[in-house]
């Protein structure tokens, strides 16, 4: 049985392995999902440090 808890956990492991995928699980396809697109295809590290932002704020 899945919890909150692990649903967390797998969203932020999917946020550290492709930043926009995690971005979209937790808000959808929104404003915040292209940012996290665009920083992650130019620089992997800045989009990685903005999706885990809005993950986890």
């Amino acid at each position: 049985m899945a919890t909150a808890t692990s649903a967390s956990l797998l969203t932020i492991i999917l946020t550290v392995i492709i930043p926009p995928v995690g971005v979209a699980l937790h808000e959808g396809i929104t404003s915040r999902f292209w940012i996290s697109l665009v920083l992650t295809l130019l620089f992997f590290v800045p989009g990685l440090i903005y999706s885990l932002y809005v993950v986890l704020a």
